[in-house]
């Protein structure tokens, strides 16, 4: 992928495929390419805003809570020593400071209260600095494993395949045009802007058009048909209404009112005046030990008081949903593990992941 603008830290290899190694800027400019960094780049550009008005407000920092924060990430990334930390980071193209700097953004974005205002500056016109911050946010919080591996997916779609089609990348580029708001007559100040060429835009409106020719063959009804049909139980919906309770007694009175004097939950907890809430999830949506709890209650059903958090909660199943293929979630949560599967394969033969490797010469 060709760049006329090479960043310190952005040299990062992610991933390869074939001979070609690819680095971060290559997937954070592949994700701008489809559009999916806007929200992201605007949560970060929130969080600086934050923290540069917490500096005004001289707000005091919560040593304890960003440290909490910090080992709640060592734990999740099993780092269980300063030193596999500083590797782990090291890998990556991060320093501690930048680790430390990291986790105080996170704090003062949620200890400002009112509202901020940030500069609005697109990605491509932002300083080498800020764009270097946004790349740590990118490594700490996932999301450049996220987006480098929507890319190594669309290029193993392209390695797998035949060339697309004139049409298909036609059709690609008027999606291009059209979420970036460009005509194109404007194109190439858009690419220079971003650092990159007409050969670069190729390159992706080609990778984009194979992956698209995968999911449209992927994506049919006898196929989420049949992938549904071992998937019927995690993906039953639950319908289901929550009493929030002081203490186990008081949760077994409630239990009582509604058993035994065919109270509803609703004015048992206007009567007892506790905190009532109705919900639905998935059934996979819970954790393994709380899904046992549901998988032989029918509607109506009233489970066992259960503890949470200082208190008890009392659940009532008020609708048990089998799955349909048409539902728009179910559909959604289908057509996911087909094009994981598909991909995964893909991905598998195709490409590397090299997340944490440097190029030679730029280590």
């Amino acid at each position: 992928m060709a760049t006329t603008e090479p960043t310190s830290g952005f040299d990062l290899i992610v991933c390869a495929c074939g001979e070609q190694e690819y680095t971060a800027r290559d997937a954070i400019d592949a994700a701008i390419f489809r559009g999916e960094l806007v929200v992201k780049w605007k949560e970060f550009l929130d969080e600086v805003e934050a923290e540069k008005r917490a500096d005004e407000l001289d707000l005091d920092l919560d040593e304890s809570a960003i440290s909490s924060a910090a080992e709640a990430f060592r734990y999740e990334y099993d780092l269980i020593t300063a030193e596999e930390t500083e590797a782990w980071l090291a890998n990556r193209g991060l320093t501690f400071d930048d680790f430390s700097d990291y986790f105080t953004r996170q704090y003062y974005a949620t200890a400002i209260r009112e509202s901020v205002v940030p500069d609005e500056v697109e990605y491509q016109c932002a300083s080498v600095d800020l764009r270097r911050s946004f790349l740590t946010e990118l490594i700490l919080s996932g999301d450049l494993d996220r987006i480098t591996t929507d890319l190594m997916a669309r290029l193993a779609a392209r390695c797998a395949g035949q060339e697309p089609a004139p049409e298909a990348i036609a059709a690609e580029e008027r999606k291009f045009l059209h979420r970036n708001s460009v005509n194109p007559g404007q194109r190439p100040n858009w690419l220079k802007k971003l650092g990159r060429d007409s050969k670069w835009l190729d390159e992706m409106l080609a990778i984009e058009a194979a992956y698209r020719t995968h999911c449209e063959r992927l994506l049919v009804p006898e196929a989420r048909q049949y992938e549904l049909m071992p998937l019927r139980l995690p993906l039953t919906r639950f319908e289901i209404e929550v009493i929030e309770l002081e203490s186990q007694d008081a949760a077994k009175e409630a239990l009582f009112c509604v058993q035994q004097d065919g109270m509803s939950m609703e004015e048992v907890a206007t009567e007892g005046r506790y905190p009532y809430r109705r919900s639905h999830f998935l059934l996979e949506d819970l954790p393994v030990d709380a899904q046992q709890r549901f998988l032989s209650v029918s509607a109506g059903n009233v489970l066992e008081p259960t503890a949470r958090g200082d208190g008890f909660e009392l659940c009532r199943v008020v609708n048990k949903i089998e799955p349909q293929a048409d539902d728009p979630t179910v559909k959604s949560r289908i057509d996911q593990r087909l094009l994981d599967r598909h991909f995964s394969e893909l991905m598998s033969k195709y490409t590397q992941g090299r997340l944490g490797a440097m190029s030679p010469g730029k280590k």
